[in-house]
Formats: structure tokens, sequence, C-alpha cells
């Protein structure tokens, strides 16, 4: 190797270094982090596109890829806790974990429980069999309908209050199924189980590119609410740490990038935000 290169490859290599020491400084990373070297997040690996294993076996998705990217800027390694999504937030209150990282749906029943860092935006949509669509065009259409969802999650709790308002309206209320993973949900459309299934509007759409025209997306979308990162409830250093490295993320462009590779850039926010009261949420 010549002499000018070895010299230009490590000057770039020692550059490189500094820039990910000063972004590293530039977070508040917490004592937990520093002393283990480690960044450790739940993650139930079995929610696409945010984190899912691939056909070789190995952790990807939106979520995995920003956890990743955030690691990367503290200097730290990310290692993946595989918890199943019902059991976060009670993992967080346990001490067993300072981070889950599923992209939760910030609700004010959640909030209740636990913080958040947000950086993504969605709402609840209806996805259902090509041939079942036209039948969930109006909003009262899904009144009376087999619905599926995942347990704990933000169609679990949309399929709640579409129920109350089917009721209110003197209409015949949702026949809720609860299903431990979205997989599931999906499974119990496509065997004719149930008529529709509720899902986030970035999942649910990510499964309509994918599932080769099986699933398709009905009538509009409900309850929008900011998505991200939980935390325990009262973690201000964690939220702090998970906010300013996200923050850096979406400053340096790596978070549009990762976004975009997904289709999900409709779904981005211009800064994250932490939530701990029911009163930041939109009305």
């Amino acid at each position: 190797m010549p002499t000018r290169f070895r010299r230009y490859l490590l000057s770039s290599m020692v550059v490189a270094a500094c820039a990910s020491s000063a972004f590293a400084q530039e977070i508040p990373i917490t004592p937990d982090v520093k002393e283990s070297g480690k960044l450790t997040i739940a993650s139930s690996l079995s929610y696409a596109p945010f984190e899912y294993v691939d056909e070789n076996g190995k952790p990807v998705g939106v979520d995995i890829e920003l956890a990743s990217a955030v690691a990367e800027l503290m200097n730290v390694k990310l290692d993946i806790l595989t918890i199943p999504f019902a059991s976060q937030i009670p993992s967080l209150a346990a001490g067993r974990v300072k981070v889950a990282w599923a992209t939760f749906s910030v609700t004010e029943e959640r909030l209740k429980q636990v913080d958040f860092v947000a950086f993504l935006q969605a709402g609840t949509v209806i996805s259902t069999l090509p041939e079942h669509k036209d039948s969930f065009a109006r909003k009262t259409d899904i009144c009376g309908k087999a619905i599926a969802v995942q347990t704990g999650s933000a169609a679990d709790f949309a399929a709640d209050k579409l129920d109350a308002e089917c009721k209110a309206a003197n209409l015949e209320g949702i026949k809720k199924s609860i299903y431990p993973e979205l997989k599931d949900t999906i499974q119990s459309v496509l065997s004719g189980r149930s008529e529709a299934l509720l899902d986030d509007t970035t999942s649910a759409g990510y499964y309509e590119n994918t599932s080769g025209g099986k699933l398709v997306l009905a009538g509009e979308s409900y309850f929008p609410a900011p998505l991200g990162v939980a935390v325990a409830k009262g973690d201000v250093a964690t939220a702090a740490m998970m906010d300013a490295a996200l923050q850096k993320l979406i400053s340096d462009g790596r978070y549009e990038t990762i976004l975009k590779k997904y289709n999900l850039t409709t779904s981005g926010l211009p800064k994250t935000v932490i939530y701990t009261d029911a009163s930041q949420l939109a009305k």
C-alpha cells in the first residue's frame, strides 16, 4: 500500500473516530450504558417492517437500523433482548430493561405506565381481503364485524373505541378477537376466521405491499397518534439520552435515509418529542 494512501486512510479513520466521539459527548449517556458498553433494548422481532428476523436469521427493520445507528453514535454495542410485545411495558416497570423499542403508539392508557420518546406518527387502519374491501368503505361498516387485533396494541385500543362508537349509534358492536402477535391476526384474516384486522397504517401498508395482493387497506385512517420507544415512568435520564440520540439521527440525515428504505417518510417527524403526560396529546 503506498505511503500516501496509508496516511490518508489513517487520517480518515482518526477523523471518523473523533466525529463519533464528539457525537457521544453531545448525548447524555446514562451510567448503565457507559459502564456496560451496551445499549440494551427490548424487541419482539416479530413486527415487520419495524423489527423482524430475515431469512438469514438476522434482526432487521426500521427500529433495528435506528437502534444500531443510535448505539453507533454512543460508541457502544446494540444488545437486543427478545421480549414479546405485550410483556415489554411490564418489563420496564420491573427494571428488566431500560428501553422498549417497539414503535409504540403513544396513548393516554400507556402514559399511565411509561414515558415515550416519539419519532414517528401513524393512525390505525383496516386491512382485509380484496373481496371484502368495499364492505369497509364507511367508518360504521366495521360495526358487527369480526375483527382481529394484536393484544395490547394501538389497534386493540382503537377497536374498543370503535366498538363504543358503534354502540352509541345503536349499531351492533365489534366482535374482537385478540391474538399475541401481528402474524396471528393476519393468519386469522387469511383463513377466514376474521373479516379484517386493525393495525398501524405503517405496518399495514407494508403488508399490503408484500402480501402479493392477499391483503388490502380499506376505509379511512383512525385515531392518529405519535409512535415511539418506551422507557420506565419517570426515567428522565434514559428518555433524555434517547431523545438526544434520535434527534441527532434526524439532524445528520440518517433518519430520513432509513425511513426512505422502508417507504415510511410520510410518517416521519421533524423533531423528537418526549411524552410523559396525556395532556400533551392532541384532543
